[in-house]
C-alpha cells in the first residue's frame, strides 16, 4: 500500500511483488509494489527495483535498478 498523496490518512492498494524461483536479495534492496522479478535474479545490495524485470538470469543493480548483468543458467 500507498499513502494517498491529497490525503494522507488513505491508502492506495497496489498489486502483490512476485519474486521468481532461486532469487538471491542482497541487503537493504527496496522492491516496490506490483514489481515481477523473473527467476534467478540477483538484486544487489542497496538497489531499488522501481518497474518489473520478468526475464531470467539477470543481475540488476542501482537506484533505480537497471539489468547489469546477464546470468548463466541456474545449477543449483
Amino acid at each position: 500500500m500507498n499513502h494517498n498523496p491529497n490525503n494522507y490518512h488513505h491508502y492506495i492498494e497496489g498489486g502483490p511483488v512476485i519474486i521468481g524461483d532461486n532469487c538471491w536479495l542482497g541487503a537493504n534492496a527496496v522492491i516496490l509494489p506490483e514489481v515481477k522479478i523473473g527467476e534467478h535474479t540477483i538484486v544487489a545490495a542497496g538497489s531499488v527495483v522501481t518497474k518489473s524485470f520478468p526475464d531470467s538470469n539477470q543481475l540488476l543493480a542501482g537506484v533505480p535498478a537497471k539489468v547489469v548483468k546477464k546470468l548463466d543458467d541456474y545449477k543449483g
